[in-house]
């Protein structure tokens, strides 16, 4: 079973698997740590990765990048249009209502959504991992921005299932990277202690995540986030490529913003020119043949830089003070401050953080791969197979979340709406929700504050319908139950609905000991509580009441009473029906078809490209060596007619055989080896045979002097035996020495007389019958009788005498130590029985430490 985290990038991704007790970040098929986030489309079949990564300039209009800012979002949002439009060469559409892409795949037009693409990509994430761990992998941990809401959440657990993954959890990547730092210490406060509170600051590719974590002993909780979700290393690239642009429209008279290829190649070197100025104070900047064959160069200082971003650097502390500020702690409060993300690299971005909390900065966590490894710790935690340290994370939804509903004519004066879910709310969460009806309803979920969601989402959630609800048997309005969650994922949904009936009885009985309700019905009520269980008459705006699940409700003292009436709560459980964004499940399975489609045609291509290398690679080789090593193994005769038929197969392989299918491939390649195995084969036995002849004459000569030898440890044996393994060792010799014969008389390119699978056969069937002849062992001698001990002397008598119990005896030293030693000998072999035993329990046990 796999335990694998994903940590999902916008510019490139890591993976993360828990094996050998530990957390390992696995590189991909060219031995890179990080793989590129693209998808790239061509005429015979896809790229994912790395290969999408060559296919970046020379294919693209159809490589398709930023797939994690492309989640859940539409084509009409600002945001796509104004800022990540910039970022994406290939054709946006809108594809029913959703964003998608437009690209020439296998000669035609096609159009795929952005939840396809991502399903696309995670399905190279699969394989990569799948090739290293070497079994199918299943359980994963996706890490996600923290910002992201519920319909962007969806969309990747869309994706997830269509690339056949079972996403245990869509984990916000500054708690997973919490989660790394937390699970390692080992000195954290106990619970009723001082929590140690850390601050994560996380600058990525294309955003800004700051997260207030509080640390006790087995437990994180976030207490506050803030993000800037367009401040990233991608928006100093852009800076970069502006500055840039401009100087090469003066100085060499051309518009890079012009030609989207030039465009793309000076934002590959820019950015390899802001990693270079993080370490130096000045870097160049040379791209040759940018555009109408003309080669550019610059130069700038890490000051330049610093004054050109001023807007972007003086946008650093504005999440700091909204997460300081929301979280309720004070600066002398912060322990310490952890930053991770490339872009923290930048000395500009480092001073302005260190210098907003008066502190050092901690590097404590990988700055690459620290979510990437929190997400396979999740995941290790969450699956059965693996034993972990435990920590439990309580993480927090970043906006508010409100459900409202219709009035009803029975309380008109009743509110429409309720925030279930405030901001900052623990993650996972359960609500339920009462209200009073008499007939069917629907519920609908919004977030509260539409101005803090991405600009262009929308704040819709879902709209739930509640069936089946009928009025009381007295005709009132019935009480109905509804159980909101808010599930690891981050994302809302209705679990359940039910109608609670109140059946009424009198009873003579002692006040009632203080007891928590169970699942199956309601506690008993007061008769202030009854009241308050009335449907509400007209004017009374309390349409229904809340239950909070993640905090524990104290018992109200009993009433001295001595008549009491109990109530007891009965359920009858209501037909469903949500509606959400996620896709529906046969849309799902399509799209799994789909996708398996796709698979399937990469594999035959990759299949075919590889048949057709294998024809392309045999054809030089063996023509190569027909002059050289395989020259004398050939009969000049064919010679001609075979190199004919390798030219004339080199010709159609860049002709006609171009685009051939697999199977003309292997059968061309056979074709060949007709001609060329015997060859090779003829070669191969030449070399062999000597050493194959070396061996069988040392067994030979090995078997009859040990056969006749008169040394002792073969006197036991028959002379009858040992002569017959001097006959069998001769008549061999003498079956190798004819065969070697004729063989020395033919042509090296004839076939030959003996192989050398023969002369080994020959070898081993005279190893099994000689060796067990002569390496019978000796007859055992007779054992002698054995003498009975005379006494000499009491002292001595009472020392060899057994003793009763209770009695102590010193026995003589020597024996002491023997039996001492057995007995060492035994107890030790039991703990070894018990550490193996135990070592294959745990096994797969980590080590956190």
């Amino acid at each position: 079973m796999s335990v694998v985290g994903i940590d999902f990038g916008n510019l490139n991704s890591k993976i993360a698997v828990a094996r050998n007790r530990g957390i390992d970040v696995i590189c991909n098929e060219v031995s890179n740590r990080a793989t590129p986030s693209l998808v790239s489309f061509g005429p015979k079949q896809r790229y994912l990765g790395e290969a999408a990564k060559t296919q970046e300039i020379s294919n693209f209009k159809n490589t398709v990048g930023s797939l994690k800012r492309l989640a859940g979002r539409t084509f009409q949002d600002k945001e796509i249009q104004e800022i990540e439009k910039e970022y994406i060469n290939a054709e946006l559409v809108n594809e029913k209502g959703q964003l998608g892409v437009k690209v020439q795949y296998l000669g035609e037009q096609r159009v795929f959504t952005s939840t396809q693409l991502i399903a696309m990509y995670f399905t190279k994430l699969k394989e990569i991992a799948s090739v290293e761990l070497k079994i199918p992998v299943s359980d994963v941990v996706i890490s996600v921005p923290g910002w992201f809401t519920d319909i962007q959440r969806r969309s990747i657990l869309d994706a997830a299932e269509i690339a056949g993954f079972n996403c245990l959890r869509l984990m916000n990547d500054t708690t997973a990277s919490a989660l790394g730092y937390g699970i390692t210490k080992t000195d954290l406060p106990e619970d009723k202690d001082k929590p140690r509170n850390v601050v994560f600051a996380d600058i990525g590719h294309s955003c800004y995540s700051v997260t207030v974590v509080s640390f006790v002993k087995g437990q994180l909780t976030v207490r506050s986030t803030a993000y800037d979700r367009h401040f990233g290393g991608r928006d100093f690239d852009q800076l970069l490529v502006n500055h840039f642009a401009e100087i090469f429209k003066e100085k060499n008279k051309i518009d890079v913003k012009s030609n989207p290829k030039a465009l793309f190649r000076l934002r590959t070197a820019v950015e390899k020119l802001k990693k270079v100025l993080s370490a130096n104070n000045q870097s160049p900047l040379n791209v040759e043949s940018i555009m109408n064959d003309i080669d550019v160069s610059s130069i700038i200082s890490r000051q330049e830089f610093e004054e050109l971003a001023e807007n972007l650097l003086s946008r650093v502390e504005n999440p700091l003070k909204q997460a300081l500020q929301e979280s309720g702690l004070k600066l002398e409060e912060i322990h310490s401050v952890e930053v991770i993300g490339g872009s923290t690299r930048i000395p500009s971005i480092k001073e302005r953080i260190a210098k907003f909390f008066g502190k050092e900065l901690n590097y404590t966590l990988n700055q690459d791969e620290a979510v990437a490894r929190g997400c396979a710790l999740q995941c290790a935690i969450l699956s059965p197979v693996f034993k972990v340290r435990e920590f439990s994370v309580q993480d927090a939804t970043p906006y508010p979340i409100k459900i409202k509903w219709e009035n009803i004519p029975e309380i008109p004066n009743e509110e429409s709406e309720l925030t279930v879910f405030p901001k900052n709310n623990n993650i996972p969460s359960t609500k339920i929700l009462t209200f009073y009806r008499k007939q069917p309803f629907d519920i609908e979920a919004h977030y509260a504050e539409t101005d803090k969601i991405p600009t262009g989402i929308n704040s819709w959630i879902g709209r739930f319908s509640i069936k089946e609800v009928v009025p009381t048997d007295s005709d009132d309005l019935s009480i109905v139950k509804v159980k909101a969650r808010l599930n690891v994922h981050g994302v809302l949904s209705v679990e359940s609905a039910y109608i609670a009936e109140e059946v009424i009885k009198e009873e003579k009985e002692e006040p009632p000991k203080a007891e928590e309700p169970s699942k199956a019905e309601e506690p008993p009520k007061s008769e202030e509580s009854q009241k308050s269980e009335e449907p509400p008459k007209s004017g009374d705006p309390q349409p229904m009441e809340t239950d909070d699940k993640s905090q524990e409700s104290q018992p109200k003292p009993p009433s001295p009473v001595t008549k009491k009436v109990k109530k007891l709560v009965k359920k009858k459980d209501l037909p469903l029906v949500p509606g959400t964004s996620s896709l529906d499940k046969s849309i799902i399975t399509q799209l799994k078809e789909v996708e398996g489609q796709m698979i399937a045609t990469d594999k035959l291509v990759a299949d075919t490209e590889t048949q057709k290398n294998a024809l392309e690679e045999y054809v030089y080789d063996m023509r190569g060596k027909l002059d050289t090593m395989y020259q004398e193994f050939i009969n000049p005769a064919d010679k001609d007619k075979f190199i004919d038929l390798l030219n004339n197969t080199e010709n159609w392989l860049y002709d006609e055989g171009e685009d051939a299918t697999k199977s003309i491939y292997i059968e061309k390649l056979d074709e060949l080896k007709k001609y060329g195995n015997p060859i090779v084969e003829r070669y191969r036995e030449s070399e062999e045979r000597p050493r194959a002849e070396k061996l069988l004459r040392e067994n030979i000569q090995h078997f009859i002097l040990n056969a006749t030898s008169n040394e002792e440890k073969f006197n036991h044996i028959p002379e009858e035996e040992k002569q017959g393994v001097v006959e069998r060792a001769t008549k061999t010799s003498e079956w190798l020495n004819e065969k070697l014969e004729a063989q020395a008389k033919i042509q090296k390119y004839e076939t030959p007389v003996v192989f050398v699978r023969e002369i080994l056969k020959e070898r081993e069937n005279l190893v099994h019958f000689a060796s067990p002849i002569l390496s019978k062992p000796k007859p055992k001698p007779e054992p002698k009788p054995e003498e009975t001990p005379t006494p000499t002397n009491p002292e001595n008598q009472n020392s060899d005498t057994p003793k009763s119990e209770g009695t102590t005896t010193e026995e003589p030293k020597g024996t002491n130590e023997e039996t001492t030693n057995e007995v060492t000998n035994e107890v030790t072999d039991e703990i070894k029985i018990e550490d193996a035993s135990k070592k294959d329990k745990d096994q797969n046990d980590m080590d956190v430490d």
